[in-house]
Parts: structure tokens; C-alpha cells; sequence
């Protein structure tokens, strides 16, 4: 009955969004914002039917109901107890339906923390979400049923796909929804803005602590699964430029924009148009990125679904909203915006090129993503488009990045002078981060000088940031320059990690039976010795390997083979040494005797920057956070 339940609530919210829409929509034609005022309770009530639908699903996974068809197809009654719960958004239907319920979360969370909020902008803003989840709501309802019931029943599951059975799937993907989902909010404050034909400093904000939340948790989610990438596909790479991949970096993209557009137009009262179509786009894009996940159109490890009219309800769906916002914004193009003057070398320039390359980064993806599928479906033939197009033009477009991020701590409003700029700037942290980048560029472990001029500059601009940005003076430790310093910092260090990388990796492929050993990069590998382990759905084979740098012993590790019976599906688990910032990665392939395998040993420097300067970003979204927070309350 519990199933039942969740279908019924299903209903539910369809109906109540329906009606909460036809009210606010007459409530706008008969300009009557009485109609308005049962928005909280009914955005309210479908937060609370949303939470209901997903512990009703969650609650016939973890009690192994496989009379549900959704639950036989995606767990078993051998899967440990936290992945069946995660097994709840491991297929598409119960995506889908957690990120409904995500939506409605963010809409009940809206709804308690906008009482002081202007009441007809937040009704409008709650409205535009009702919308959202009425279309949402309605497309799992009708196309992607979770709840739907097979009989007779089978008596097991077929079990959760092995490359799901990962810690990595228990935050990775709420943390993307969340984020995908947050930007709702943004776009539904700026369509609730358009409907009043009136955009200030006080609407900017609004909308800007809400945008920095949805961007903090699309930064984690994107972090945890180029970590999850890394370690349990086994390639050793953390991003392969894959169409999921990109579906997440898009609205990224645009929300990094947005949050700094927002920043101008609440100091400065301008950018308005900036803002406006940097939020709706932000929010189209996830929608566009769920068309790629869930569509089929495009191949991916990550992909879910291969219903053809399951991406055409979606595509509808983007398409739908875009056009109302867009459609809005057509008509109210005549915003005022205030008569603001600034010269060249002014922070205002500085966020208005920053912009410009935000956008052309995302039409680089959009096109590298899309143009394949465009191509094959011209008649044209096969292509694929991969890291070397993709490399190429977001060289030159970080460069230009670091650039700017280095001048954003002494840049001032309007203008700024050119000795302020040589002073602080062009001296003394020029000179050591210059220095500083020489070392970490050109010298390996072995002190083998070699001249790598692209990662040299990069790694250089990078240190020159960090050092451009350390709060060396007391003001510079209150919340909000913190966070934005925090921010800037940790993407110097994932750039520096992705260059020492990406240049300085090295691996090789190994024969080895128990007790040889093998070097690289100055490390020794033995591999000392084999056993099979059973585990609660799987048989594992596992190799155990001492690391050794010389002849000082450093750690242990186990890389394994791991056999799904259920799915007959053959995993891999990477043995992992971390040492210092630089990661020892072992993967075990393909046997060819008695205990004798095939091994692939990476050595990675300065892996572990890349997980380090995403979190400080993370921070840095917390902190902004609070920093707005603060400064409302006083």
C-alpha cells in the first residue's frame, strides 16, 4: 500500500500545482493579487506530498518490494542497505522523481525564508515554481511512473549496476539535483521580476544568495564526480569532456556568470539585461542537461534512460519555459537601468569581460556536445568531438581568466589608477609567482629540468592569484571578501592541479606474478600477494601491492577485480596511495596465469589539488552565504 501511497501524493501534486497556476494566472489578468495569496499553503502542501512520493520509493527499496517494477529493475536483496536507498535515483524514474521532490524542497524553502520578502514578487516567484513542477510532476505521472507494479512479482531483483554500488552515487547526483534545481529559483525570481516590469538593486539581492546556493551545490556535485570518475572507472582520468559531463559544466558556467552579474547590478545598479538572461538561460540549461542524461540521444557512461519520448517531454518542457521567459523578457526589454559611467580600468569592465568569456565558454560546450548529434542526424555521417577541441579553446579562455581573477582585489567601482595597479600588482607578485611557477613547472621528482612553456604560464598565473588574493589585512578577513578570495584561490589550485596532471603523470603497463616488483616515477611496486574475498553480491579478486620509495617503505595497498553475479558484470577497483598532494593509482586488469595479472600503475602529482580547490569553493559558497545573510541582519 505504501507504493500506492506515493502514486496517490503523485496525483496530488499535479492537481494542487495545476490549481496553484490557474489562480495565479487569473489573479494576473484580472490583476487581483488576492489570488495570489494561497500561494505559501499550496507551495507548502506540495513540499510536503513531494517528501511523501520519495519515502514512499525509498521505503520499497530498503523493504525489497520487487512487486514494484522500478525496484526489480535497480536492486536486490543481497544490496547492502545504504545502496539500496541510493539505489532510489539509480535509474530514471526515481530521478526524475527526486529531482521533483529536490523542486519542491527548494520551493518550500523559498517560501519560509521570503515572509519579509516583497509579498506579490514572492507569490509571482512561487507561482513560476508551481509551473515548473506542475510540468515535472505531470511528465513523471504520465511517462515515468515509479510506483508502476508488475504481478506476479519476481522473486529478486536484477540488482543495482555495479559502477552504481559507490558512495560516490549516494552524494554525487543529489548534490547535481540540488544545484540543477536551485537555479529554478533564480529563474522563477526573475520571471516573477519580468512580471512586474521593474528590476533594482533590492531584486538583485534577492536572487543572489539563492543563485550562490544552487552554484555551491552544482560545484560539489561536479567535484565528487569527477572525484567518483577518477577512482572507480578505473581510466585514471577526472574528466574526459563526456556529454554528462559537459550537461553539468554548462549551467556552471552560466551560474559562475551570473553570481558576479549580480554582483554588478546590485552595486552598481547596471548589467540588468546581463542578469535577466544569465539567470534564465542558467536554469535552461539544466533542463537541457536532464534532455542529455535522460533522452539517450547522446552515449554516455552516465546516461540513464534510451526512451526517445521520454526526451521529447523534456525537450518540451525546456523549450516551454525558455520561451514564456524569454517571451517576457521580450516584452519588458525596455528596463530601466540606471545612468552609471565607468572607465576601461574599472572593476565594472573587469566583470563585463568576465561575462563575455563565461558565455563564450558555454557556446564552446554547447557546440562540442551538440554537433555530433547534429552531424549524424544531417546524413553527414559519423563524428565525435573529444578533449582536443575542447582543450584548445578553453586554453586561451582560462588564461584570459586568471588574468582578470589576478586584477579583481584592486579593481574599484568606476575606475582605477595605474600606479594603485603597478604598486600592488606588477611588482613583487609578478616576480615571485613567476619564480614560484618556474619550480613547480620544471622540476619533476627526479629535479630533470624540462621546459613546458603552457603549463609554466598557467601554473604561474595560478600562484599569482593565490598571492594576489591572501587576506593580508585584517578588513580582508570579514565573511564576504573572504568567501570571494576563498573562491578565486581554490580554482588556482584546481588549475594548478590539472596542469602538474595532466604534464607531469606518468604510467606504464605491467605483466606481474606475486613477489616482482616494478618502478615508476622513482616509486617501486611489488606486488606481494593474491586472495579472493566474497562479498555480500560479489567475488572479488584481489591483488595486495607494497609502495616503495627507494628503499623506504610507504604504504599498502589492494587493487581488485570484482564479478557481479547477478548483473555478470566484471568491476574494477583501483588501489589508491595518496602521498602528499600526488596519488599512486593501481588497476588491475586481465589475468594470464595462476596469480599472474595485468597491471596498469599511474603516478599522479598533484591530483589531489583539484579536490582541494573545489572545496574551498564550496566554502567560498557557504561563507557569501552567510557573509549576505549577516549584512541583511544588521
Amino acid at each position: 500500500m505504501i507504493p500506492e501511497l506515493g502514486y496517490f501524493c503523485l496525483i496530488l501534486l499535479v492537481g494542487i500545482s495545476a490549481t496553484q497556476v490557474m489562480f495565479s494566472v487569473w489573479g494576473e489578468i484580472r490583476q487581483q493579487p488576492k489570488w495570489l495569496a494561497y500561494n505559501s499553503f499550496l507551495t507548502l502542501t506540495q513540499s510536503l506530498l513531494g517528501c511523501i512520493c520519495f519515502s514512499a520509493l525509498a521505503h520499497a527499496f530498503i523493504g525489497d518490494d520487487f512487486s514494484v517494477s522500478y525496484v526489480a529493475s535497480h536492486s536486490n536483496s543481497q544490496l547492502p542497505t545504504f545502496f539500496k536507498f541510493s539505489a532510489t535515483w539509480g535509474g530514471h524514474e526515481g530521478s526524475m522523481l527526486f529531482w521533483l521532490t529536490a523542486l519542491c524542497f527548494w520551493s518550500g524553502v523559498f517560501c519560509l525564508f521570503s515572509l519579509k520578502t516583497d509579498r506579490l514578487f514572492a507569490n509571482r516567484t512561487l507561482a513560476v515554481l508551481a509551473l515548473i513542477i506542475f510540468g515535472f510532476a505531470l511528465f513523471i505521472l504520465l511517462i515515468s511512473n515509479p510506483f508502476e507494479r508488475s504481478f506476479p512479482p519476481p522473486p529478486e531483483g536484477r540488482d543495482l549496476n555495479p559502477m552504481l554500488q559507490d558512495i560516490g552515487l549516494i552524494f554525487h547526483p543529489p548534490l547535481l539535483y540540488l544545484g540543477y534545481v536551485g537555479f529554478a529559483v533564480s529563474f522563477a525570481m526573475t520571471v516573477a521580476m519580468l512580471l512586474g516590469g521593474v528590476f533594482d538593486f533590492a531584486i538583485a539581492r534577492w536572487i543572489r544568495p539563492w543563485t550562490i546556493i544552487a552554484w555551491g551545490f552544482l560545484t560539489a556535485g561536479i567535484v565528487l564526480g569527477a572525484w567518483w570518475a577518477y577512482y572507480e572507472l578505473g581510466w585514471g582520468g577526472w574528466w574526459f569532456w563526456d556529454p554528462v559531463e559537459n550537461a553539468s559544466l554548462m549551467p556552471w558556467l552560466l551560474g559562475t556568470a551570473l553570481i558576479h552579474s549580480l554582483i554588478v547590478s546590485e552595486q552598481r545598479g547596471i548589467f540588468s539585461y546581463w542578469t535577466i538572461l544569465l539567470a534564465i538561460f542558467a536554469f535552461a540549461l539544466s533542463l537541457l542537461g536532464t534532455f542529455i542524461v535522460r533522452s539517450g540521444v547522446l552515449t554516455s557512461v552516465h546516461a540513464f534512460a534510451v526512451d526517445a519520448d521520454r526526451g521529447i517531454a523534456i525537450l518540451s518542457l525546456f523549450f516551454s519555459l525558455s520561451f514564456i521567459a524569454l517571451a517576457l523578457f521580450a516584452f519588458k526589454v525596455n528596463l530601466w537601468q540606471g545612468n552609471v559611467r565607468f572607465k576601461w580600468l574599472s572593476k565594472e569592465t573587469a566583470l563585463l569581460v568576465l561575462n563575455s568569456l563565461f558565455v563564450l565558454a558555454t557556446c564552446v560546450v554547447i557546440l562540442g556536445t551538440f554537433y555530433p548529434m547534429i552531424f549524424s542526424a544531417m546524413g553527414w555521417g559519423a563524428i565525435s568531438v573529444g578533449a582536443p577541441y575542447f582543450n584548445s579553446i578553453f586554453a586561451p579562455l582560462a588564461l584570459c581568466l586568471l588574468v582578470i581573477m589576478a586584477f579583481a582585489t584592486i579593481l574599484r567601482w568606476k575606475q582605477c589608477s595605474n600606479k594603485q595597479i603597478i604598486a600592488q600588482l606588477l611588482l613583487i607578485p609578478i616576480a615571485i609567482s613567476l619564480a614560484l611557477g618556474l619550480i613547480y613547472s620544471v622540476l619533476d621528482r627526479h629535479n630533470i629540468f624540462q621546459i613546458d612553456w603552457l603549463p609554466l604560464i598557467f601554473i604561474s598565473l595560478a600562484i599569482w592569484v593565490i598571492l594576489t588574493h591572501l587576506p593580508y589585512r585584517q578588513f580582508m578577513w570579514q565573511i564576504r571578501p573572504l568567501a570571494m578570495r576563498l573562491a578565486h584561490i581554490g580554482f588556482a589550485i584546481c588549475v594548478i592541479g590539472a596542469m602538474m596532471n595532466s604534464y607531469y603523470g606518468d604510467e606504464i603497463g605491467v605483466r606481474l606474478k606475486p613477489t616482482e616488483r616494478t618502478e615508476l616515477a622513482g616509486f617501486w611496486f611489488e606486488y606481494a600477494q593474491h586472495y579472493n574475498e566474497l562479498g555480500q553480491n560479489y567475488t572479488a579478486e584481489q591483488s595486495l601491492f607494497h609502495l616503495y620509495d627507494g628503499d623506504k617503505y610507504l604504504a599498502t595497498t589492494t587493487a581488485e577485480r570484482r564479478y557481479y553475479d547477478i548483473r555478470t558484470m566484471t568491476m574494477v577497483e583501483v588501489g589508491l596511495i595518496h602521498y602528499g598532494l600526488d596519488d599512486i593509482y593501481i588497476v588491475m586488469g586481465d589475468k594470464f596465469g595462476n596469480k599472474e595479472y595485468a597491471f596498469r600503475l599511474h603516478y599522479k602529482p598533484y591530483v589531489r589539488a583539484l579536490w582541494l580547490g573545489g572545496v574551498l569553493m564550496v566554502i567560498a559558497s557557504l561563507l557569501a552565504v552567510f557573509g549576505l545573510r549577516e549584512r541583511k541582519i544588521k
